[in-house]
Order: structure tokens, then C-alpha cells, then sequence
């Protein structure tokens, strides 16, 4: 069965409530639980916590709101939900978490402030999404420093997840019911919305073969799957893949942190430049168009074909076209700053 079909049956059973579908067979189950309990041993897992990076970024642009005394507009509102990939684990700085880097780079093209939330969970699934979603639209009314305050709902919001609902083993449909109701709440509140999809866990170093393969095929399963249920609700996808594609496969020892599993510094950065074009674009501020250029090997495909393209081509980007057609963007990257975030008033 092709990606793009399977994608559509995943969810497809996820839009209609049905059940799992199982993309293993079953005399491979004893093969591949065995290579999963070697994976477990072989890749570590004591990280601690990620460093909290919460803040305004880009403070230089202009003032912490808009109104008098206060020169231009005020702060764009970025929140970044999912994993521990979403959360930073794996680096030891605020500022080299991937919502860091994000917030910096949108702070920069925006030429605004930009104020950060990030709600993300390390170990999460994606029936967590839920109540992240809630921390930050329902929050802080009570002072937990997650939500924006009453009626002020993020301008963009940045969905990392999806690896922790394979390694395990969340029925596909269930996974891509829970994002796909996390997305309906964020797009009804307001929210532009950005997910990079389930990365390929095929690319990790203690992970042989078949698992391997394995992993890969059910990861990108996934992500196409993931696909096709956000972008018909209006949000866009950039595909994570094998954590954007040459750079990890060239330098595996630059690009994953100690644990041969988490992204280190210089990963987080590199995915970064892939989502941050996406982040801009949602926000009408990126200087490319949403129209097709066949110079970049762009594409206007269904969308289900469009998400099994991006799937198997780390950094797409798909977004919706017109009616059952999906725009496949390879957007062009740039660097994003590292920039540490301005002390909130209670720090200064």
C-alpha cells in the first residue's frame, strides 16, 4: 500500500473515530520488540531538565505594548507546544532551544518584539496537546506564567510532536485525533499554526536494522498522516524527517546531543532555519509568496500526495491550495540568531 493511501486511511479513522490501524505485521512483532528493548538500553536518557525560555525577544524593535509613550506595534506572540524536541532537551542554554532561536529569528524579520511561551513537555504524546493547549489560552489568569492574559491569544503557534506516540505505540488514528483537536481549538481562538511533523526516528544511531526501516516507514507514515489532517484545518506542516536531511546524515556527532537521540545545539539550530520561513510566512512576512516556483522543484499536488512527498523530503512544507490541492514549498532557509530573552519585570 502506498504512503499517501495509508496516510488517507490513518486519518481518515482519525477525522470518524475509527480504530487504530496497525502498521506492523504480526510476525514482525517479536523481531522488532526485541531490536526496541536493545534501542531502550543502548540510548540514554538522563538529560534532565531543558532550560526554561520563556521571555521577550527582540526587545530592541520597540516597546514591551503598543499605546502611548510606547513607538510602534507591540509584541508578537509566538507559543511552541509538543515534546521534548519542542522543549529544548539536550542543550544547556535558553538560547539554543529551538523556541529561542525561533523567536529571535521572527523578532528580527518582523524588525518587533516577540514574547515566548513555550508549553511543550518532554516525554509528551500527542493526547497532551490538550492540555497544553489550554495552559495557553486558558492561562494566566492564574500566574502560572504560561498563557498571555484573558482574550490574548499567541499569533502563531509551533507544534513539534509526534515521535513518543510511535516509540509508544499510539494507534496512528488516535495520534492524529489529538493533534488535529489541539489545531481546531488554536485556528478557532485565532492562531496561525505551524507543525513539523513526526521526524524520522530511523535516523538514530543505536537503532539497527529492522527496526530501522521499520521506524522509518512508520514514522513517515505518521507525518503524512499528521499532514493531511492539520492542512485541511488551515494550518501548514513542514516535515522534520530525518531532522532536515544531509546535515544529520554528513555529522551524526555534531547534529544529536550526548544521547544519540535529542538534537544538540547546532540540530535545533539547523531546524530551526527550516521552520522559521514557515513561522514568517503564516505571519505574512516572509518575502516569498505562497505561488508555485518550478525553479525549486515546487509543486501543487493532492494533498495526500503532498503530504507523502513532504514525508519522504525532510524540510516541505505544505500548506493548503484550493479545494483537495496542497502547495509543496521548499522555502529558502536563513540562519537564525541566538539572542537570550529580556528579563520579564519581576526578574528586573
Amino acid at each position: 500500500m502506498s504512503r499517501a493511501r495509508t496516510a488517507r486511511r490513518i486519518a481518515a479513522g482519525a477525522a470518524y473515530g475509527g480504530g487504530g490501524l496497525g502498521l506492523v505485521g504480526v510476525a514482525a512483532v517479536g523481531l522488532v520488540l526485541a531490536e526496541v528493548q536493545f534501542a531502550k538500553k543502548t540510548v540514554g536518557t538522563g538529560q534532565g531538565n531543558p532550560p526554561r525560555a520563556d521571555g521577550l525577544y527582540g526587545s530592541d524593535f520597540g516597546g514591551p505594548t503598543a499605546g502611548p509613550g510606547c513607538p510602534g506595534p507591540g509584541p508578537l506572540r509566538l507559543a511552541m507546544l509538543g515534546d521534548s524536541t519542542a522543549a529544548g532537551l539536550g542543550v544547556h542554554r535558553a538560547r539554543q532551544t529551538p523556541a529561542a532561536l525561533l523567536a529571535s529569528g521572527l523578532a528580527a524579520v518582523a524588525e518587533r518584539p516577540v514574547e515566548l511561551r513555550n508549553v511543550a513537555l518532554s516525554g509528551a504524546m500527542s493526547d497532551d496537546l490538550d492540555r497544553q493547549v489550554g495552559l495557553l489560552l486558558d492561562g494566566d489568569g492564574d500566574g502560572d506564567g504560561y498563557g498571555y492574559g484573558v482574550g490574548a491569544a499567541p499569533d502563531v503557534c509551533v507544534i513539534m510532536i509526534g515521535a513518543n506516540d510511535v516509540t509508544r505505540r499510539m494507534p496512528p488514528t488516535q495520534s492524529v485525533r489529538h493533534l488535529t483537536s489541539a489545531v481546531r481549538r488554536l485556528r478557532l481562538a485565532g492562531c496561525e499554526v505551524v507543525v513539523g511533523t513526526c521526524p524520522d526516528l530511523g535516523t538514530i544511531e543505536p537503532v539497527y536494522q529492522p527496526l530501522r526501516w521499520l521506524a522509518r516507514r512508520v514514522s513517515r507514515q505518521l507525518a503524512a498522516a499528521q499532514t493531511i489532517g492539520v492542512v485541511a484545518l488551515g494550518a501548514r506542516t513542514i516535515s522534520m524527517g530525518d531532522l532536515l536531511g544531509p546535515e544529520f546524515a554528513a555529522n551524526p556527532r555534531e547534529m544529536f546531543g550526548p544521547d544519540s537521540y535529542h538534537p544538540s545545539a547546532e540540530g535545533y539550530a539547523t531546524a530551526a532555519m527550516a521552520i522559521l520561513p514557515t513561522v514568517c510566512a503564516a505571519l505574512a512576512l516572509w518575502p516569498e509568496s505562497d505561488r508555485l516556483d518550478v525553479a525549486r522543484n515546487e509543486d501543487m499536488l493532492p494533498v495526500a500526495k503532498a503530504a507523502s512527498a513532504a514525508a519522504g523530503q525532510a524540510g516541505t512544507e505544505v500548506t493548503a491550495a484550493r479545494g483537495p490541492w496542497a502547495l509543496l514549498k521548499h522555502r529558502r532557509r536563513r540562519r537564525v540568531p541566538e539572542e537570550s530573552p529580556a528579563p520579564t519585570p519581576a526578574e528586573a
